[in-house]
Parts: structure tokens; sequence; C-alpha cells
């Protein structure tokens, strides 16, 4: 490819609706141009890029015993009002009517759909287990798009169904992926971490996140170096640590506090610290009203508060609803005394001896307040946010903390979507079962960005070799030149006949121009020929990530470039999974 027919319109200067390296970038280098909010069209070197991780993701899973099928965007209703996922996916999903008056929706995932394939095509325990996957678009009506493609409203997906006859097949396969995934991430250059992760409303009993470690990663994580425990916040475990207690109990005493409301007030005026305190916070959720009880310098756990309630999600309540519970406006809820809500405690609030909270009253607090003698709770589990410094719940070790993009997800789902839309099999002795299944997902566009995320420098993206547009970016100082056009164009035709991915910049530009470009769009390798060097019988190689430069005769240029190629892609591809 030459460069003066490529469409690659590079831009000096960082759009104003980019936020992030990823989205800066991939815009300037000509990667991507914006359609509308979320949504984005992909040029030719774009395309090329997306197109290699498709490529590695997809030799991955024929390895791993996957069949490519194609499922429709378009899906009826109908299906996920079996599934009874119509209304729970709430506002995300795009939802539209055909002209007969029939709901449809762009499919932001395809559970329903699949199952229901499965539903008209398995019969026999004979037909177990299988894989089937696809490579798709998903549509979902983020209410913030934002970061480019990190958070779009249209992406591209991997999504992978396996379906078995029992749990042994099922966990089998669960792990197989799991492997893969990690051999994909690898592939393509990431830093990616498996953590424990909450499933959401896709469902199941266990799942995990691949994170792309990443300062503009939305996701917190945290993790322990000692035994190699890691979780995205939402579901990492809090361990309570004993406390030490006097066994002497404080009468119950209402405090008036004037103007005093949050717990840095609190602390000034009991000089007390917080960890000595009972935050309380009102939640809704469908048709509960929910107190969640925590420790003043621990923070709510929201998914975690929902799961532990049976729901899928809750909100913190509005100030009517606080105010009929507790008496008082925001600000002065205690666990002494509500109305018609469940009592939600943290183990860790059990654990306080003469604490302070809200008295659910104007400018009143409680002293001495006791759990078990004061208040019983209606349920007693963890709630909070683990942070960095907690203890690693192995019960060896302290957890750090970090920032992740997550890049993809496994799945046990079990039965939730079999048994719902009757998807059964016969075993051998003719009994009916539903079938098992799991799901897994790469988000193969947000991949694309979190490489970007990790692999830029102050010049641009450091594209791994293993999904970079082209291999190899040939620079002559000046193509006008009838010498250096003629070495040029035989390098760039040996290149080629050897398989290796080049470009060739014969643009009238200055090379300074051209030098920039290059590293913009991040070719890994830059060959430069102009005048002295090609007077000694030399080009210039230089590795785009290290900056290294070497003088290679140009008679072993192409071998030389083949060698870089093969030990770049071979590194990349080292997986310790």
């Amino acid at each position: 490819m030459k460069m003066s027919v490529l469409l690659a319109p590079t831009l000096r200067e960082v759009p104003a609706e980019a936020e992030i390296a990823s989205h800066k970038l991939m815009l300037r280098a000509g990667l991507m141009r914006r359609a509308s909010t979320g949504i984005y069209t992909y040029l030719p070197l774009g395309l090329r890029v997306l197109q290699k991780v498709e490529a590695i993701i997809r030799e991955e899973m024929d390895n791993a015993g996957g069949q490519e099928v194609l499922l429709p965007i378009l899906q009826p209703a109908e299906l996920w009002h079996e599934s009874g996922r119509w209304d729970d996916y709430g506002e995300e999903m795009f939802k539209l009517k055909d002209r007969h008056g029939r709901q449809y929706c762009l499919g932001p995932t395809h559970e329903e759909i699949i199952t229901a394939l499965m539903r008209m095509e398995i019969r026999s325990y004979r037909q177990l287990p299988l894989l089937l996957y696809q490579m798709q678009n998903k549509y979902r009506d983020e209410i913030r798009p934002r970061f480019g493609i990190m958070r779009g409203r249209e992406f591209i997906m991997k999504d992978l169904y396996s379906f078995d006859r029992d749990y042994e097949g099922l966990d089998e396969n669960y792990w197989k992926m799991y492997h893969a995934y990690a051999r994909v991430f690898a592939r393509c250059g990431l830093n990616a971490r498996p953590v424990e992760a909450d499933p959401g409303a896709i469902g199941g009993n266990m799942t995990h996140e691949f994170m792309a470690l990443a300062d503009a990663g939305e996701a917190e994580i945290v993790y322990c170096a000692h035994c190699g425990y890691a979780a995205n916040v939402e579901k990492a475990e809090c361990v309570v640590l004993p406390v030490e207690k006097s066994g002497v109990l404080e009468p119950l005493s209402r405090v008036a506090t004037p103007g005093v409301r949050t717990v840095e007030e609190l602390e000034k005026f009991f000089d007390r610290p917080a960890s000595q305190m009972i935050k309380t916070l009102i939640y809704k959720g469908k048709d509960v009203i929910v107190a969640a009880l925590i420790r003043g310098d621990h923070e709510v756990n929201d998914t975690k508060l929902a799961r532990a309630v049976g729901l899928m999600e809750l909100e913190l309540a509005d100030e009517a609803t606080i105010e009929r519970v507790t008496g008082a406006p925001r600000g002065f809820a205690g666990p002494i005394g509500l109305k018609d809500c469940k009592l939600v405690a943290d183990p860790a609030v059990m654990e306080l001896e003469n604490g302070i909270s809200g008295g659910n009253a104007v400018d009143v607090h409680l002293s001495g307040i006791n759990p078990g003698r004061d208040f019983t709770p209606h349920q007693v589990v963890d709630i909070r946010v683990a942070r960095p410094g907690d203890p690693c719940p192995s019960g060896d070790g302290t957890l750090q903390g970090a920032r992740g993009i997550e890049v993809g997800q496994v799945f046990k789902l079990g039965t939730k979507y079999s048994e719902a839309l009757g998807a059964t099999f016969l075993d051998e002795n003719g009994e009916e079962h539903p079938i098992i299944m799991g799901c897994y997902g790469i988000g193969v566009t947000r991949t694309v960005a979190a490489v970007v995320e990790q692999h830029n420098d102050e010049h641009g993206i450091c594209w791994p070799m293993s999904i970079a547009p082209f291999h190899v970016a040939i620079v002559p100082v000046n193509y006008r030149d009838e010498e250096q056009k003629v070495a040029v164009d035989k390098l760039y035709e040996e290149l080629k006949a050897a398989n290796v991915e080049v470009i060739l910049d014969d643009r009238d530009e200055r090379p300074g121009v051209k030098f920039k470009d290059a590293d913009l769009i991040g070719f890994p390798i830059r060959i430069t020929i102009g005048p002295r060097n090609l007077a000694q019988g030399q080009a210039e190689v230089r590795k785009r990530d290290v900056g290294e430069v070497e003088l290679v005769p140009l008679n072993e240029v192409v071998t030389h470039v083949q060698e870089q190629i093969r030990k770049a892609i071979e590194r990349e591809s080292t997986c310790s999974c």
C-alpha cells in the first residue's frame, strides 16, 4: 500500500471531544471518525487493526473447539419476555416496532436468541457439548457514551456460548475459555489481569472479568501480590478484623448536634474517629426500601447491597422517601426507629461498641449505640467497597488497588436461560433436562482501545507487532530523487514478495511530516532511505517501541525485518496461562 492513495487523514491538533489517550490517538492517527455520539466509522487503518484482533480471537476459539455462527442483531421481544429481561435491561436497550406493531430490540447481547436456537436444534445428549461463537455488532443506549470506542452505543463483541449436559462439562469449558482468553489478550499485547466479578444482568453464579490495567480504566480492582487473589471492587470480599472491646456498654444517649451532618463534622464534634460511627443510607428498589448500615469510614457497595436483597439494582432514595422512613431530612438517618424498611448491616457494623449514629431527628445524633442491644438488622452481610490496604480474603497479604478496562468476561450461566426458554435434552434414559450453559465475551473494539491505552508515548501509538495496521513503513527522504525512488521501489516490492505488510510513504511531503505521521500511526518498524545512507548501500531501520536505530545493508534489509517481526510476534504470543 502507498500512502498517497491510503485514506489516513492524520490530525495535528487533539479533537475537542477526545478525553483519554486512546480516543485522542485513534482520531489523530486517522483510524476512525465520529459519526454520532458513541458511534464511530472505522477507516482503513482502524479496520485492519480490528480485523487482526478478530483473527487472533477466531484462531483461539477454533482451537478450543468453537464453531462460528452469525446471529441476528434484530431480536424479537417475545424471547426477552420469556427470559424476563425485557424490563430488567432498562433504558440501555434500543427498542423498536416494525410496521405491524411487533416489538424488537437491537441486540445488546445474545443469550436469548442463541438459547432459542438450541431449543429448536438440540434433542439428545449425544449432541452435547457444543460451543458456538460469533463476531457481531452490539447496541446499548449508554446514558453517557464517552472515551471514544471505550464506551459507545455501537460496538463489536465476540460472544461464545457453551452447552453441556452437566456441570462438570460446564466447568471444563469455563476454564478452557478462561485460558483461551488469557492467550488472546497476551497475543494482542495486552497486560490483562483476570479478576472475580459480579455477573450483573447476564446472570450466573460464577464469573471472571479480564481487566487491561490502565489509568483510564473505569473499573476499580483490588489484588493481592502475595497470593494472586484479584477482584473487581463490586465483587471483592471484605474481611472483618476482630475489634478489641472494653465490655462496658454505655447507655444510649440523644445528643443535640446543631448543623452537624457529615461524618467529618461528627468526627470533630465528638472527637471520635469515623470507624466508631454508623452511616445509615436509605435505598429504594422494586417494592422495597432498604436501610444500609455501614461503618463511618467505609462506603456502601451498591452492587453487593442489591444482590443481598435479591435485586438487580437499587438507587438512593429521594427526599420524600427518606423523611417518610426516618422522620427527618437527609443527613440524620440512624438504625433505631425506622419505618417500613429492611435493615441490612455490614458485619463491621456489628463489631462496634458504644458507637455513634444518626438520631432520625433534625440536629440529633445517638451515642452509646450497640448492635444487638439497641437494634437488630434483618440481614448481616458484606455490603462494603473493598479498598487498598484491606486484608486479603485468603488470610495472607494485603490488597493493592489498580484501575482497569474490562476487555472480556466469562460466565457460568447454569440453567438460567435454558429453563426460562425451554431448551432441553434427553439423557441416556430418555429423561428430559435443561441444557447447562456458559457465556464468554470479548469486547473487540474495546480491546483495540485498551491496547492503545497501554501502548503509546508522546509521539503517538506504539502498536504491538501482532495487531499493527502494517508492520513496516518505508520513508524515503525525497521520493522525487530518481536514485532514492529506484532503491525504495525495489525494497518495497521485495518486502511485499516476502509477505511483509509494508506501506510506502510516497507523498510529496517534508521528511519531518512523514516521520511524525509514522510515529503517530505507530508502525512498529520504520525504514528510512536517504542520500547519505544510500551512498553507503544502507538503510536506517528503526524500532518504534524502543526508538532503537540500526544501519542495515540494503541487500539484508528484508531478512533483517522478517526476523524482527518473527521475534516480536513470538514474544507477544508468550502467555503464562
